[in-house]
């Protein structure tokens, strides 16, 4: 263990020179496609910068607060969503006003204020000033207090640090490996589904179970699309009634698959303009983010961004339906008109070919794809807890690091 009482503490002001960049004037096209890589802080994203989006001329050096870092800079964002984030130069570039350079100094190790400040950097966010974009200073910077061991001890922090996070760095990387194989295990309980193979065994590639057919959507559904185009301030007498009224958002915050809340209620005039869909009914939104669906918990109207599907009794069961639109999404948007703003009538709708089992059956496959699928979700939130324990795992390796304890 180092003998921290030797460890010296002082503003990283006095150790090393600070400064920020600039950004040239976007209105002199001089100014720019130059040479000189250029670092915005949504780039600080990288361990080492070798290259940036935009280049800038010498004669912009010249004329703006823009200048010139040496390769080897320590880089830190200073507001906006981005505040906090570090980066190296490996070129010599200069940065926008919202980057700081931290210049290179004989007596510390440039990784070693890496690391304290990445250690740091959620108490420089809750420094930070400002409203929904944060932004710190380099006032508040050049006053941070940082403890300095002697060099020799910087370097051996610097490499404890690195072997350890490599372990960690292993570790989440197979985390994220599992996390990807989850998805894809989803994907393909949803295709096997509707394919019948969960409850069609020794079932051969392409072939159709006994008992199922494909049919057009249109055949085994109600499919009408929400009438109201206004907003409560445009047609307050639409509004504020007896009836719950769903929007996309209720459908994009439903719970376990059903909508059972709702943030709008319809008046008599505004049913009498629309429809009160009965409880069981499958809404799916139709523009902007397509093909998010949920089931109505209780009778309601909707917009007409949003479709209301109605299955037949004894023939589609709803459940079943939903899963088919979950796996089905990203074709849905597929079938979408290239336009603008994508979104999907209902003509498309009632043309999509759905394959039908027993309706038994349905039963038992969306029993199939819940248990499969609850069974992915525990994972999931397993190796979610094992993410947040590696990043705590991190914090704890920094705050050994600079109270002397981790050589």
């Amino acid at each position: 263990m180092n003998n921290v009482n030797k460890w010296q503490v002082k503003p990283l002001g006095e150790v090393c020179e600070t400064t920020s960049g600039g950004t040239p004037s976007r209105g002199n096209k001089s100014y720019y496609n130059g040479t000189i890589p250029w670092v915005k802080s949504g780039e600080l994203n990288k361990g080492v910068i070798y290259d940036t989006e935009e280049k800038i001329t010498e004669e912009a050096i010249k004329n703006s607060s823009a200048k010139v870092f040496p390769k080897g800079t320590l880089l830190i964002a200073l507001y906006g969503a981005t505040i906090g984030k570090l980066a190296f130069l490996g070129v010599e570039a200069a940065t926008n006003q919202a980057v700081c350079g931290i210049y290179k100094n004989e007596s510390m190790n440039s990784k070693y204020i890496y690391n304290f400040l990445f250690h740091k950097k959620q108490d420089l966010v809750k420094q930070g000033i400002g409203g929904a974009q944060p932004n710190i200073s380099q006032t508040i910077l050049k006053k941070l207090e940082l403890p300095i061991p002697p060099l020799e001890t910087q370097n051996a922090i610097v490499s404890k640090i690195e072997e350890l996070f490599s372990d960690i760095d292993k570790g989440i990387e197979d985390l994220k490996i599992a996390q990807q194989q989850l998805k894809t295990y989803r994907q393909s309980v949803l295709k096997w589904a509707f394919e019948g193979k969960l409850t069609n065994e020794n079932l051969k590639e392409g072939e159709l179970p006994k008992g199922w057919k494909i049919v057009d959507l249109k055949e085994v559904c109600e499919i009408k699309r929400g009438k109201s185009k206004h907003r409560p301030r445009n047609a307050p007498e639409l509004y504020g009634g007896n009836y719950p009224f769903i929007q996309t958002g209720d459908i994009r915050n439903a719970n376990g698959g059903y909508i059972k809340r709702y943030s709008q209620t319809y008046s008599e005039i505004g049913l009498a303009q629309s429809k009160l869909w009965p409880k069981g009914t499958l809404c799916i939104t139709i523009a902007a983010n397509i093909g998010e669906t949920a089931i109505l918990d209780f009778d309601a109207c909707f917009p007409d961004s949003v479709v209301g599907l109605l299955p037949k009794d004894g023939i589609l069961f709803n459940k079943y339906l939903n899963y088919f639109f979950i796996s089905f999404k990203q074709k849905l948007e597929e079938l979408a008109p290239a336009t603008a703003q994508k979104n999907i009538n209902v003509d498309i709708l009632e043309k999509i070919n759905i394959p039908i089992a027993p309706f038994e059956e349905q039963h038992l496959i969306v029993q199939e794809i819940e248990s499969r699928l609850s069974v992915a979700d525990k994972m999931e939130e397993s190796i979610n807890e094992s993410l947040k324990q590696a990043e705590a795992l991190r914090q704890s390796i920094l705050k050994k690091a600079f109270n002397g304890e981790l050589v």
